[in-house]
This record gives C-alpha cells, sequence and structure tokens, in this order.
C-alpha cells in the first residue's frame, strides 16, 4: 500500500493544481504518445523519424509569468538513416488557458529562437567554430485544451497593421496546430493510436455523466489492446482516473471508477483512486495554510514582497507551514520568520 501511494505522489513533480497542462506533460514523457501526437497532426513526418531514440530535453522556454496559461516540452528525434539531416527537435507548446491568444505566432517565434540561441550558447561554450555551426530544425506544435474556438491564426502578421507590399519582409513558418476540442472525434482517431483516444475523452471532460461514460467506454475499449505490461498503456489507465479525480463532480467519482477498474485487469483502480483521492485532500489543506500564512504576514507586515509569497507558495511541507505561522505571531520583523 505504502507503495503504491508514494507511486500516485511521484506522478508529477509540481502539486496536481493544474491538471490541464500538467497532466498533458506527464502524458507527453512517454515517447510512444510523442509520436502519437505527430501522427495526428503531421502523420507524412512519422515515416522519416525515429520515434525509438527520442530524447527529452530537459528545458522549459516558459517564464514564470506565464506558466499559469501554457507550459512547454521539448525532445530530440533522429531522422531515419538516409535522411540528409541528423535529427529534429519538437517543441510542444500546450495552450491550457480558455481564451485564444493572437500573439501566438509571436510566442512560438520567440521560444524557437530562445532553443536556438542556447545551441549557440553551448558552441560558444565548446569553442566550436562557426563554420560548424548547424541549427536544428524545430517542428512547432501547438497543443490546445481551452475550449473558446481558435479563429486566430498563428502569424507574426496577427499582431500587425502592414501593408501586402511588406508583408515578404515578415518571418514566416508553419507551426502545426491541434485544438482538442474543435477537432472531431474521426480524426483524433484516424490512426488508431492509444493518445487520440484518450483525446476523445479529453473532450468530454466537461459533458453529462453519460457522455463521458461513453467516451471513456470507447477509449477503455481501444487501450484494451496494448500490452498491459506497457507503461503506456499503464499511464493512459491512471490518466484517466486523475481526470475523473479532478474535472468530474464527486457524486460521480465512484461510478466512473468502477468503469474504468472492469477495464484494468490486474491494475489496482480502486487503491490508486483512494490515494489520488488522499492526495488531493493533502494539496487541499497545504494550500489552505499557505494561504492563511500570507493572510497573518500581511496583516502584520502589511506588504510582503514577491519573493517571499513565492517561496511561500512552493513550501509543500504541513509541519513546515505550521511552524512558519507560529513564528509570524511573534515576530517584530519579516527576516526572523527565517524564509
Amino acid at each position: 500500500m505504502e507503495t503504491k501511494e508514494t507511486e500516485i505522489r511521484d506522478f508529477f513533480e509540481t502539486p496536481i493544481e493544474h491538471f490541464s497542462d500538467r497532466s498533458t506533460r506527464w502524458l507527453l514523457q512517454d515517447k510512444e504518445n510523442v509520436r502519437g501526437l505527430v501522427e495526428i497532426v503531421a502523420n507524412d513526418l512519422v515515416a522519416l523519424l525515429d520515434f525509438s531514440r527520442i530524447t527529452h530535453l530537459n528545458r522549459s522556454f516558459i517564464s514564470d509569468t506565464l506558466r499559469e496559461q501554457e507550459s512547454d516540452i521539448l525532445f530530440s528525434v533522429p531522422f531515419q538513416s538516409d535522411s540528409e539531416t541528423d535529427e529534429l527537435l519538437i517543441y510542444i507548446l500546450i495552450e491550457h488557458q480558455s481564451t485564444v491568444d493572437v500573439t501566438m505566432g509571436f510566442r512560438v517565434l520567440f521560444y524557437m529562437m530562445q532553443i536556438w540561441d542556447s545551441q549557440r550558447q553551448e558552441w560558444q561554450s565548446e569553442n566550436v567554430p562557426k563554420s560548424q555551426w548547424r541549427l536544428r530544425p524545430i517542428l512547432p506544435i501547438v497543443l490546445y485544451t481551452g475550449t473558446q474556438r481558435w479563429n486566430t491564426p498563428l502569424t507574426l502578421t496577427a499582431i500587425m497593421d502592414i501593408p501586402e507590399v511588406l508583408t515578404r519582409f515578415v518571418p514566416t513558418f508553419d507551426t502545426l496546430f491541434l485544438s482538442v476540442k474543435e477537432t472531431a472525434a474521426a480524426r483524433l482517431t484516424e490512426t488508431d493510436h492509444p493518445l487520440g483516444w484518450l483525446l476523445t475523452v479529453v473532450q468530454k471532460e466537461d459533458a453529462d455523466k453519460d457522455s463521458i461514460s461513453d467516451a471513456l467506454l470507447s477509449a477503455l475499449s481501444h487501450l484494451n489492446t496494448l500490452d498491459t505490461e506497457q507503461a503506456q498503456w499503464r499511464r493512459a489507465i491512471i490518466y484517466l482516473l486523475l481526470m475523473v479525480m479532478h474535472r468530474r463532480p464527486v457524486e460521480e467519482h465512484e461510478e466512473l471508477i468502477t468503469l474504468i477498474d472492469q477495464y484494468s485487469q490486474e491494475m489496482e483502480v480502486e487503491i490508486m483512486a483512494q490515494s489520488m483521492a488522499e492526495v488531493l485532500i493533502e494539496q487541499g489543506e497545504t494550500r489552505a495554510k499557505r494561504e492563511l500564512l500570507l493572510k497573518l504576514l500581511q496583516f502584520r507586515f502589511e506588504t510582503v514582497p514577491e519573493s517571499v509569497a513565492t517561496r511561500i507558495i512552493a513550501i509543500q511541507d504541513r509541519s513546515r507551514l505550521d511552524s512558519l505561522f507560529e513564528k509570524a505571531l511573534t515576530v517584530e520583523d519579516l527576516d526572523e520568520i527565517g524564509l
């Protein structure tokens, strides 16, 4: 039991407070799901890439101020041996805010430039001659999980008032775009990849109970064709459990978890769901303690520096928060708290 609970807590590196982006990032840490995404948005490229040797590059190019509305993930994928180039970078920008951002084209280009600049800095630090510099091509993918219809082009001209005669001076590039909620289920599942079936459930995450149940049944029946020993299958089942726990009303949990359990074979779904529920309760209590500590500090010292607030928000240890709260009651200066 303890091992199972530890496993649940380790699913995400950060607290599960923002399901849409963190769960999607977690799904895409499986190289097979990256392949599935490319199959959906650019199936003609799949045969050119060697997904068996894909590498997750542990880099993020999102600023702290934007992390509430988006996240990103970067991979290096070798081309097949008969290709003219060595490898491709796949940059996936996960956009989960519900409103459409007209600056998306600029943001994508900005992140791509940061990726290339990181290559440049690496070459300079290693004293690589400029004659040997070769920027790796980037495949940019925007994965949009919001509900508002996206009708803004992903171009720089979307945020320009520019006459036609000057458009040739504006950088242009293709960006692969997938709006999960708007895309037809038939397209998501066209290649029968497990990721596509998971995304059909995402489409119904806010629908009525019958609709989400039907989507779960369809997805589970196709997922059941996977080898249950594969990490991909296990990750898919866990993802569906997390969705139920985070996105569906509490009164539906038992029924939907039972439905998932019917397809989980040897996987202890009910035990895992119980562990997830306990984690959610603990996270709620931790969040409440952080908010209470911040309110006390604001009451006592009127203003709390952003650096102090950021450190408090990052604390996950509830006993640590309790200790800080006790100190905050008596200290005369904010620096005495010991952050």
